[in-house]
């Protein structure tokens, strides 16, 4: 079958083996759509090899069931999975599908069975790879513990940074958006996100830069809090004592989504997604066959071409 890979030289589409027919607790999906996130942009430039792309995905069963795949692997048994936060796990053989381990961009998979999520009526199940970031944006709010009444400023305009303005609004809350491109700002427009104006008691970095961090701060009101939701893949550039430490700025870190009071936040999103299908249609902006997938990931990694989401589909698999 078809599959888009990492290697040493970049991403490619090549033959890979069929995952077979599950047994015991295993699931096979024929994927419907997988996303392209920022995460396998970066790697895809690292050099690294021998893995199978997407941890945004969702599938269709051999029934013709519909299901979102939470790409979290976890073992369940250790304090934090106790507790509802899965994502640090720290059990051995925890991680994420498509991250340094095969993944969803594929035309076909086998999955734990814990990881699907039935998808609601309403969400089409090529629409449904915007769970994922949308848990992530999801999990970043309850972080931030934004209350009603408080401003909120998310800088930056991808598709984390407005799926955290669309999770907001959803939530009851009010929120603006700042971005560099004006497909990004049509888009914060048309999920009611308003333009940044003043000083802010919460402040969501969704680009991931220097410059997004230091921006962040210097919106924040005294006292105020600042979530880095972007990719830093090793020092965060927080800002000294000239903001930060007169500010009394609070820094509170967030990573993926997990589970608060037995309710899984991708759940919660995927409830979302379905009865707002603008979110969708704002979002996804390109489609392409995994034959192209080359294209795909240079079209995803040109914000200026007017690019937010961009989708892979794998399409059916045939089985022998």
């Amino acid at each position: 079958m078809r599959a888009v890979i990492n290697t040493p030289d970049g991403i490619r589409t090549a033959e890979v083996d069929d995952p077979g027919e599950p047994g015991g607790q295993w699931v096979r999906l024929d994927v419907a759509a997988a996303g392209i996130c920022g995460t396998d942009a970066l790697l895809a430039g690292a050099g690294l090899g021998g893995f199978v792309y997407g941890h945004e995905f969702a599938g269709v069963d051999e029934a013709g069931r519909a299901w979102f795949v939470e790409p979290a692997i976890y073992g369940g048994q250790c304090a934090q999975c106790r507790s509802g936060n899965t994502q640090r796990c720290t059990e051995d053989g925890h991680g994420h599908l498509g991250v340094f381990r095969d993944g969803g961009m594929a035309e076909a998979v086998v999955v734990p069975e814990y990881t699907l999520l039935a998808l609601p009526a309403g969400l089409d199940v090529k629409d449904a790879c915007l769970v994922e970031p949308g848990a992530v944006a999801w999990h970043a709010l309850t972080r931030a513990q934004v209350r009603p009444g408080e401003r909120l400023l998310v800088v930056g305009g991808g598709t984390i940074g407005l799926l955290a303005a669309a999770a907001a609004r959803h939530r009851g809350l009010e929120a603006d958006l700042e971005a560099r491109h004006a497909h990004q700002l049509a888009a914060a427009e048309l999920l009611g996100a308003g333009r940044p104006s003043g000083a802010y008691d919460v402040v969501i970095d969704a680009a991931g830069s220097a410059s997004s961090l230091a921006r962040a701060a210097e919106a924040a009101v005294p006292g105020g809090r600042i979530l880095p939701l972007g990719v830093y893949l090793e020092t965060m550039p927080v800002p000294g004592s000239a903001v930060s430490q007169v500010k009394e700025l609070t820094y509170v870190n967030s990573i993926a989504y997990g589970r608060h009071n037995g309710v899984r936040e991708v759940e919660q999103v995927a409830s979302m997604l379905a009865a707002e299908p603008e979110i969708a249609k704002s979002l996804i902006t390109h489609r392409f066959s995994i034959e192209d997938a080359r294209e795909a990931f240079r079209v995803a990694a040109d914000r200026q071409a007017g690019a937010i989401k961009v989708v892979i589909e794998p399409g059916p698999t045939t089985r022998s």
